[in-house]
């Protein structure tokens, strides 16, 4: 059988053990740009996803993410950033990744094979009727995803499913199918490298717009950001003031009044009371847009 996909022969990888380091290097970044490329195609479905997403958790549902060795390790650099970026709770957004917190120190390739162990993750997860799955598998025949997908699905879950290989089995099974189809790896088979970079971007842009679609960037502010380091609270006062259009000392006694969050603080340097902040956006949804 010939290989495919992820699997085949890239055409740069004959001689590359006898290149140069310089050589090395540029058709590795070349490979990587190009796999980039892949996810044009991809956008109408990576925006389906987004779109499912944001609607599950406006609804006060849950995101999940799941999948297993380098796929599941760039859906869990995703999921981890969502609190502390766009303010959305942990609990709401839960990880199933193979071989749970001890594979994410040594990684171990049978944990992907057992779906036992991928409906026990579900199971911890909480997902139900509503709500949506990210689930990622550059193969897209990893046992572990597919067994979560499945079962999620008998649960009412939307599953979006991200792999990189057409024709996969992932693609069959998932409600929104998005290909990202980076083909051939330099080093074969090695899906940490262009898939795993594709995979990344893809999940970079799903996250953000699912952020915008909740009110939580605005002019590519996160106005609702979690403060809770120096850095950050710097971040927010610095937000408060470009937002409103107002100097540091407003924005900072705004943000004194709100307990140090951004969105009511940009209302109340604009001049409302924090209660009248709340109730504005409550009513709004959640957006600044229609208050500014």
């Amino acid at each position: 059988m010939t290989a495919s996909g992820t699997e085949a022969r890239h055409p740069a990888s004959a001689g590359l053990h006898a290149r140069t380091g310089d050589e090395v290097l540029r058709i590795l970044l070349d490979a990587q740009v190009a796999a980039l490329g892949a996810l044009r195609p991809a956008l109408p479905a990576i925006e389906r996803a987004a779109d499912a997403a944001a609607g599950a958790l406006r609804q006060g549902g849950k995101l999940g993410y799941a999948g297993a060795g380098s796929s599941g390790l760039m859906a869990l650099a995703d999921c981890l950033e969502l609190a502390g970026t766009f303010g959305i709770a942990p609990e709401r957004t839960p990880m199933m990744f193979a071989g749970g917190a001890g594979a994410l120190l040594h990684l171990t390739g049978s944990v992907e094979d057992d779906p036992e162990l991928a409906l026990a993750d579900l199971d911890r997860s909480g997902l139900g009727r509503g709500d949506v799955l990210l689930c990622l598998s550059a193969s897209g025949r990893t046992p572990y995803a597919l067994a979560i997908c499945t079962a999620a699905q008998e649960r009412g879950v939307t599953v979006v499913g991200l792999t990189n290989v057409a024709d996969s089995a992932l693609l069959r099974i998932a409600d929104i199918p998005v290909l990202i189809e980076t083909g051939a790896e330099v080093v074969s088979g090695s899906t940490r490298m262009g898939a795993a970079t594709a995979q990344k971007v893809a999940l970079n842009m799903l996250s953000v717009l699912v952020a915008i679609r909740l009110g939580h960037v605005h002019d590519g502010y996160m106005v609702n950001v979690v403060a809770d380091n120096i850095k950050l609270v710097d971040r927010a006062a610095r937000i408060v003031a470009a937002v409103a259009g107002v100097g540091r000392d407003v924005a900072e006694e705004a943000l004194s009044r709100t307990g140090g969050v951004v969105k009511p603080a940009i209302l109340v340097a604009r001049g409302a009371t924090p209660e009248e902040a709340e109730a504005q956006l409550t009513e709004n949804g959640g957006l600044l847009a229609p208050l500014i």
